[in-house]
């Protein structure tokens, strides 16, 4: 059964518009490695080619003048000021996952790396967990099965805890509690924040089917006939991928029932369509997240957008993704590979993240999809036509939506291109109320400018 755990993230930096490279950087880290030797490393010391590196993507890899590794949050608030008075640019990395160019990293500046801040403290008593914001979602999940107990955090085990919770935080338990983000319990203020997530369960059903390509109309029908049943079973949850130009992965199936209950009737839909492997069993949520695949590939890049769910809509998708021309420019690229994602989002994941006082996020309180496009490839050379061809697709099936009636405005941060405009799509409303928050705590534009990626506020 489902018990509702509060998650305390502590030291979860915003990466939040750059500044010109200063040449001061390397000079500021000679001092700093000075004064904090134990927690900066230099280009020149053996560990610095693995951590500038250790981001997911190698289109977020970087080379910063250090790295400076806080233990805690008098250290993260330390580094913050010294930066800041001397307008040296910095990124932040919590797990570093986020596939966008310096999102996570930085040329000629610092960058903070937050994993020395790992902390997962279990409090049954207050039912809370206090997580460092440098943590990654595997071993938070891993430390708390111990206890029999889980969170509403990511859907992928090398996620880091602040990128997710920043970009709001899609889990296989939002039906049941809402994002990421609308459990967070509090925030210390500078560059520390506390969330509250949520609580498990003891196993789950769940698990990979695998499809071949020719049954990607049959997934599209199954898809819908999910979403559209007006009782919605809050354990159910899945998300689809389709890699429509590489036939030797097809299309992948994600499912995960939040009770230990064999193939449930919420995913019956799917049962009918034959598949190449399937791994659904009854595990742990950990175990099921650990068995999903990532495909190898060295560089990616996203797009999101949304829209309502549509028998026609997806049909007019499932052949544009199939039959367009901009699937020959990606795979003429080295290990050039497009998948397409559907992530169905129930009006109770809205509904959920009201109750607990509400988001800036701007969504409708109705069944949606959140749809992503994600681009591999090897080299990167081509990360230019990459990104165009992909950009190209996407608006093709924005237009697709808008002209149906479908499209709604909200852009998923997680899934978002670097040159997506996120916050704006929050709506103008929710883009006041947090140039308010951010007069109140970053009154000098600190994050604004001196840290070059990530999602700026219009």
């Amino acid at each position: 059964m489902l018990r509702q755990v509060f998650l305390s993230i502590f030291c979860l930096a915003l990466t939040l518009h750059p500044a010109t490279a200063d040449v001061e950087s390397s000079a500021e880290c000679q001092k700093l490695s000075e004064k904090s030797r134990n927690n900066t490393v230099l280009p020149s010391q053996n560990d610095y080619l693995s951590l500038s590196t250790e981001n997911w993507s190698e289109t977020a890899w970087a080379k910063p003048s250090c790295i400076f590794r806080p233990r805690g949050t008098s250290e993260v608030q330390e580094v913050v000021e010294i930066l800041a008075n001397r307008s040296i640019p910095f990124a932040i990395r919590s797990g570093g996952h986020m596939p966008s160019p310096l999102a996570a990293n930085i040329n000629d500046g610092v960058l903070i790396d937050m994993s020395m801040l790992n902390e997962v403290e279990y409090n049954a008593a207050k039912n809370q967990v206090k997580v460092g914001a440098g943590q990654r979602w595997g071993d938070v999940y891993k430390q708390l099965d111990a206890y029999n107990v889980t969170v509403v955090g990511g859907r992928v085990l090398e996620v880091g805890v602040g990128g997710l919770i920043l970009g709001c935080g899609l889990s296989y338990l939002s039906d049941l509690h809402g994002l990421a983000c609308d459990n967070v319990v509090n925030f210390e203020v500078r560059l520390d924040t506390g969330s509250s997530l949520k609580v498990l369960i003891t196993e789950v059903w769940g698990g990979t089917k695998l499809y071949s390509l020719d049954h990607l109309p049959d997934l599209f029908s199954a898809m819908i006939e999910y979403q559209s049943n007006p009782n919605k079973d809050p354990y159910a949850n899945l998300f689809m991928q389709a890699f429509t130009t590489n036939a030797s992965i097809g299309a992948v199936v994600n499912l995960v029932y939040l009770k230990p209950e064999a193939s449930p009737l919420a995913f019956s839909p799917f049962y009918s369509i034959p598949t190449v492997n399937d791994t659904t069993k009854i595990q742990t949520l950990t175990q099921m997240i650990s068995g999903q695949m990532v495909p190898p590939f060295p560089r990616f890049d996203w797009f999101a957008t949304s829209f309502k769910p549509d028998a026609s809509l997806y049909s007019q998708i499932e052949k544009l993704t199939t039959t367009a021309p901009e699937l020959g420019s990606i795979s003429s690229l080295t290990a050039g590979s497009l998948a397409l994602g559907l992530q169905p989002i129930s009006s109770s994941v809205v509904a959920a993240g009201r109750a607990r006082g509400g988001n800036a996020l701007n969504l409708e309180a109705i069944d949606q999809t959140w749809f992503v496009l994600d681009i591999a490839y090897w080299f990167p050379e081509h990360g230019q036509a990459a990104h165009d061809s992909t950009r190209r697709l996407h608006t093709k099936i924005e237009n697709i939506t808008k002209d149906s009636g479908k499209y709604l405005p909200y852009q998923f941060m997680n899934d978002a291109s670097y040159d997506q405009e996120v916050i704006r799509h929050y709506g103008e409303v929710n883009v006041q109320r947090l140039r308010s928050v951010q007069k109140k705590y970053d009154a000098e534009l600190v994050f604004q400018k001196l840290v070059p990626g990530g999602f700026k506020l219009p």
